[in-house]
């Protein structure tokens, strides 16, 4: 079981590679920005199988707060989005 949790490891941070494509060459922002939360939930979903594989407690707690930093960073990014339509402030 450990030598398949570090294949699949391997096989998302392949993943994060090819999404790094999308992230240098667009076409728009929202494209990075999606090419960035790839890399957010793969790299969680990869720390986890190397935490299962390594038998390793820790990397569960880093893969943890980077879940949350995504979680941050897609808020921020949907409000720059906002604030450069238009559409800042409060409803009303």
């Amino acid at each position: 079981m450990d030598g398949l949790c570090f294949a699949l490891a391997v096989f998302l941070i392949l993943n994060i590679l090819a999404g790094l494509y999308r992230v240098l060459r667009g076409p728009t922002r929202a494209d990075r920005m999606l090419a960035f939360q790839l890399f957010g939930t793969t790299g969680v979903a990869a720390l986890l199988l190397l935490s299962e594989a390594a038998e390793e407690p820790m990397l569960r707690d880093i893969a943890l707060v980077f879940a949350l930093l995504s979680v941050i960073t897609s808020a921020g990014f949907a409000r720059t989005v906002r604030g450069r339509n238009g559409h800042g402030g409060s409803g009303g």
